[in-house]
């Protein structure tokens, strides 16, 4: 979901209502009012072009394809400090691997929920809501409009079931506090994840690169190579994105027997760490403490194909 949150006219602040405004539609509803079969299909087009691929259906399957020949990582390898070519070097391995205390640093890093409160309230921003897990990768998942300190109240104040969570939102106003290393040649805009201890992406595999800052609090990472989605029952949310049902923090192999046969490994990403998590591996993300991510995913080809 894209979210457009630029500053009001003169770079004043916007209240609430107004800023509201500028969210764009739900998706369900933005594909209520056309065909969305040919939605999909005109934005695989545009994708393949923008990441120079025949199409995005062989992207996938040549990521799948590199990745029967690497090997079964026991635990996600820790790095020392990268500049763009070491970086590029590792990644062309097609594995994951965890740069830690790399973001300790960012100005962001030094803000704190009241500096969101104080500075930031009036942001517009799209909470999901709800069981957004168990429709994660539907159309019309639980979302609600609101403010950023409208948001904060509401995950303040505590709820049954998950707790509200702010995902994979771009807030441009927190852009500047954020010194993004040059490892990417092509980088989509920054993402942000805001919520508290408990909030939850399910189980999915996205087919670009992505670089994920842990900037406050400490997050549960599951990861699975790409070709074991023939034991992760994965469905298509779009032809870059395919969610899975199993759950690897509660596995249910009565309904999920091919999973015991998928090489699911975890880490835990602390404040300041940065997790390479390459093209088609799946991921699941648990927040552990109030949460702070930011990310951004390539706009190439995935980096694996070029050493493939």
């Amino acid at each position: 979901m894209v979210d457009k949150n630029d500053a009001g006219p003169g770079g004043r602040e916007l209240g609430p209502a107004s800023a509201l405004e500028r969210l764009p539609p739900l998706l369900a509803t933005s594909l209520a009012n056309g065909d969305a079969q040919a939605k999909i299909q005109a934005r695989a087009r545009r994708d393949a072009q923008m990441r120079g691929v025949d199409s995005i259906e062989a992207l996938r399957e040549a990521v799948k394809e590199a990745a029967r020949a690497l090997p079964v990582l026991a635990a996600i390898p820790r790095l020392g400090k990268l500049d763009a070519a070491g970086f590029r070097r590792q990644a062309a391995l097609g594995l994951p691997f965890l740069v830690p205390g790399l973001a300790a640093r960012w100005p962001l890093a030094a803000l704190t929920p009241q500096t969101l409160r104080e500075r930031f309230g009036a942001l517009p921003v799209r909470a999901r809501v709800g069981d957004y897990v168990g429709t994660a990768f539907a159309p019309d998942r639980a979302m609600r409009d609101m403010s950023m300190l409208d948001y904060l109240e509401l995950a303040a104040a505590g709820t049954e079931g998950l707790p509200p969570y702010l995902g994979n939102l771009e807030l441009r106003e927190l852009n500047r506090f954020c010194h993004w290393p040059a490892f990417f040649d092509k980088p989509g805009p920054p993402r942000f994840w805001l919520g508290p201890a408990g909030t939850v992406t399910p189980l999915h595999a996205d087919y670009d690169d992505n670089i994920f800052v842990q900037v406050w609090g400490a997050k549960r990472i599951f990861l699975a190579p790409p070709h074991h989605d023939a034991f992760l029952y994965p469905r298509e949310a779009n032809p870059l994105l395919f969610g899975s049902p199993f759950d690897p923090e509660a596995p249910d192999f009565a309904r999920f027997p091919l999973a015991r046969q998928a090489a699911l490994l975890d880490c835990v990403v602390e404040a300041g760490d940065l997790l390479y998590v390459p093209a088609g591996w799946f991921h699941q993300v648990r927040s552990l403490s109030f949460s702070l991510s930011s990310n951004r995913w390539s706009r190439t080809r995935p980096v694996v194909l070029d050493r493939a």
